[in-house]
């Protein structure tokens, strides 16, 4: 029986890509958002606060690989790495709220508000890059692709995936 082989996906853009991981992180967000309301009923807001980011990051990370970046499964590294650019981003967001603090001690809503989605947006951007280009990398090379072994050709999960 000779195998199928099914032509690698052509790789997205990475307009694409970005859109696909506004789509995938807002959408854990609002997930989050009400995680948070149900748990900190139960728990204080601090450790609900922690679990929740903890889980909605992994959640993150498996959607990323294999939507935003089509990467496949993401393995522990991708997973550590993704957390770090999330705990970078967290720290980057607070600093940026602690200096707004710093020149303005009574900052309003609206400008606290304007500060912390700037700042979130801006190392979201930031975390979009280092996760495209360091940690999902691996996946356009590997995850798509047909292996020869042999005389014979076999599929990898993404092909068999593909042509079912």
């Amino acid at each position: 029986m000779a195998a199928i082989s099914v032509p690698a996906p052509a790789p997205t853009g990475p307009l694409a890509a970005f859109v696909r991981f506004v789509v995938c992180g807002g959408g854990v967000g609002l997930l989050s958002s009400g995680a948070m309301l149900l748990a900190s009923g139960h728990a204080p807001i601090a450790l609900a606060n922690a679990v929740v980011t903890v889980l909605s990051t992994l959640l993150a990370t498996e959607l990323h690989g294999r939507f935003t970046f089509r990467a496949g499964h993401a393995r522990p590294a991708d997973h550590l790495k993704s957390g770090l650019t999330a705990t970078i981003c967290y720290l980057f967001t607070t600093g940026a709220l602690l200096a707004l603090h710093a020149v303005h001690p009574n900052p309003g809503p609206l400008l606290e508000q304007t500060v912390y989605l700037s700042a979130s947006g801006l190392a979201g951007i930031g975390r979009f890059v280092v996760l495209r280009v360091m940690v999902f990398a691996h996946g356009a090379r590997s995850a798509t692709a047909t292996r020869p072994v042999g005389r014979k050709t076999l599929l990898t999960r993404r092909a068999v995936a593909v042509a079912a």
